[in-house]
């Protein structure tokens, strides 16, 4: 397609006459004047997790960056629960913090109240989680875009992606304004092609009553990518006042809160608390009973959701020997009375809604102030996407968030980061941020949907990692803080900071290693308080702090001339010692794969005139275009022997 030029008449295919819904948009002839309305670096399509991320890591490395809204009122917006982190999630939020991202500053900012999942678990799996103020996320958020130097935040629906030999060279408004970019990250969210369901009431549009992008959807195609149809769905909303709270369980937030940033240095408040009620066998014969008006049952519905965060109705049918499920009643923010029911997302008809929750006790008399929806929306292929985020048929078009398969916040946030410092390092000429499965879950994230793709909204979880006892969150900052200030995003100051805390710790372990303690009554005494053995001979502190039910808290009683040490480094060290033989043995496997990552492939290598190649591994090698050696062992369809002859290649 040609560049316009300035106040030029532009013939658009995809952006014809709007038709019937069942008919989309048309192609045909349709003229608008467009008019020349800047030039930027990067162009940003939406200002949701991912946008804002990406649009934050450009303009703080120094590039011109534009970011597109469809409506200013929904930059960061949580359309879906108000909360950060979770299971797995909560790795993402704290590795982004590392990396020198936003999302977890604004939600120590945002939060009202803060909780560590898994605790009675090991360190490998303990997630932060945090209800949010959801005005008040989206308030800090909008604003840190508005003031935040080199970037130009803008309302407006983008129609069109121009390309010029094979490369992205502007976009252009429903208005007619054309914004020249060098690069493009698309975050269009669930907006692209976005369709809400409510019972028999289906229409256009992207969350919360905002309209959807559907001319920009079409041009995608047109460009030939490969498109799928996901769905997603939020819970109806109700007012707290109608609420009868002492037929619930409540569900108080952490003391002391646990932030998600290093870089926090006041402990967040806990501001609200959430509480748990369950539904019953009258709840499920609502849904038994009306499963005929469900869109997902009744056909209308053609998106694939999410396996890991079913519909009510879903879960009815899937778990039907369950008699109860959780439902979590949670505020929305101090300044409201909305209630979001996290667990009863659905697409039932309004009047099956109103039903199903006043079953529920606590909700007997309960007014809805916004029903549940389903929406379905269009997505890339994200087999079409390198481990840069950008993709492969065109040249500086990159993807982030729902737009390349996820759901989540904080997996559209992480993409987001990776998406921009990637655009802005390849407009700089420099070396790309590979994030790699052994550096942590953004690794992985990124290497399952470019290497594996997915069939549906892809979610973090803490068994996607086979590294968990490495990838905790506690450590995140050295594993990844490097990357960050590489890149430009984490300071040296902050770099120096993280470089000392892990010198400290590794000081404390050594000391712990060589400080021996000589058999005492005080210390058998303790350990029988325990149900431990005694001691007949000298054992170091490091040994006793390996023993399952002995922590810092027991050693303390122990250690005349322990260090004053910042709770912090003495985490650290406790860890490192008491998962020592584990860490060891994840490292060395992190060694080999990391050994198969460094053989690079070369881009323009013809796979089908290689020999010892399997057919379905030359197809698969070739629609994927594998980075390395490691990424091609874990294509679907390339087996071991396929590995071997690869490998054979590569070192010819």
């Amino acid at each position: 397609m040609e560049s316009p030029g300035l106040a030029n008449s532009l013939r658009l295919r995809h952006v014809a006459r709007p038709r019937t819904r069942d008919e989309g948009w048309g192609i045909g002839d349709f003229f608008m004047t467009t008019f020349e309305a800047g030039e930027f670096d990067i162009a940003v399509i939406g200002a949701g997790h991912a946008g804002i991320e990406a649009a934050l890591a450009s303009a703080r490395l120094g590039m011109k960056t534009i970011c597109f809204t469809i409506n200013l009122d929904a930059v960061g917006n949580m359309p879906c629960n108000p909360n950060i982190g979770g299971t797995g999630k909560g790795h993402l939020v704290v590795e982004l913090d590392a990396l020198g991202g936003e999302m977890p500053r604004c939600a120590d900012k945002a939060c009202i109240q803060f909780r560590m999942l898994n605790r009675g678990k090991g360190p490998a799996v303990h997630s932060n989680r945090a209800q949010a103020d959801r005005s008040e996320y989206q308030k800090l958020m909008k604003h840190t875009l508005e003031l935040q130097e080199n970037l130009t935040l803008r309302q407006a629906e983008i129609v069109d992606i121009g390309i010029d030999n094979g490369a992205v060279s502007y976009v252009l408004t429903q208005t007619g304004a054309i914004f020249r970019a060098k690069a493009i990250i698309v975050c269009t969210g669930t907006y692209l092609g976005g369709k809400t369901i409510v019972g028999e009431s289906i229409q256009d549009g992207g969350p919360d009553g905002m309209f959807a992008a559907t001319k920009l959807g079409d041009r995608l195609g047109d460009l030939g990518f490969s498109m799928m149809r996901f769905k997603t769905g939020t819970p109806a909303r109700v007012n707290a006042r109608d609420i009868d709270y002492s037929k619930m369980t409540i569900q108080p937030g952490d003391e002391p809160p646990p932030p998600f940033s290093f870089e926090t240095t006041e402990a967040p408040e806990n501001k609200i608390v959430c509480w748990l009620t369950y539904t019953n066998e009258d709840t499920h014969n609502i849904i038994r009973e009306n499963l005929h008006r469900s869109p997902m049952y009744a056909g209308v519905i053609d998106g694939v959701g999410a396996r890991y965060c079913p519909s009510f109705e879903d879960k009815v049918v899937r778990f039907a020997d369950k008699d109860r499920h959780q439902i979590f009643v949670e505020p929305m923010g101090l300044d409201t009375e909305e209630i979001y029911l996290q667990g009863f997302s659905s697409s039932m008809p309004e009047d099956v809604q109103i039903k199903m929750i006043r079953s529920v006790p606590g909700l007997e008399k309960a007014q809805i102030m916004r029903p549940a929806y389903a929406i379905e929306y269009d997505c890339i292929n994200p087999l079409e996407l390198k481990p840069t985020l950008e993709t492969k048929k065109i040249i500086g078009l990159y993807g982030a968030g729902q737009f390349c398969g996820t759901s989540g916040y904080e997996e559209a946030a992480v993409q987001g980061y990776v998406a921009g410092v990637n655009a802005v390092l390849k407009l700089k000429g420099e070396d790309p941020l590979i994030i790699r499965r052994s550096d942590g879950y953004i690794g992985t994230l990124i290497d399952d949907l470019v290497t594996k793709g997915t069939n549906e909204p892809y979610r973090m979880m803490t068994s996607r990692t086979e590294y968990r006892l490495l990838h905790r969150q506690d450590n995140a900052d050295i594993r990844l803080a490097h990357l960050g200030h590489r890149a430009g995003l984490v300071s040296d100051e902050r770099y120096q900071r993280i470089l000392e805390k892990y010198k400290l710790a590794n000081q404390e372990i050594d000391r712990l290693e060589k400080t021996y303690l000589p058999p005492s009554e005080k210390l058998n005494e303790l350990l029988q308080a325990h149900d431990m053995p005694e001691v007949k001979s000298g054992v170091s502190l490091a040994a006793l702090l390996r023993r399952p039910k002995f922590t810092y808290k027991e050693i303390a009683q122990l250690d005349k001339d322990a260090p004053n040490l910042p709770d912090i480094v003495r985490e650290q060290a406790e860890i490192s010692i008491k998962y020592e033989g584990y860490i060891k043995r994840q490292k060395r496997q992190m060694e080999e794969l990391n050994r198969m990552e460094e053989h690079l492939i070369p881009e323009n290598i013809d796979y089908n005139a290689l020999q010892g190649l399997r057919i379905e591994a030359r197809q698969k090698l070739s629609e994927i275009r594998p980075r390395s050696l490691g990424q091609a062992t874990r294509i679907s369809g390339v087996s071991p022997a396929d590995a071997a002859a690869l490998m054979i290649y590569l070192k010819r």
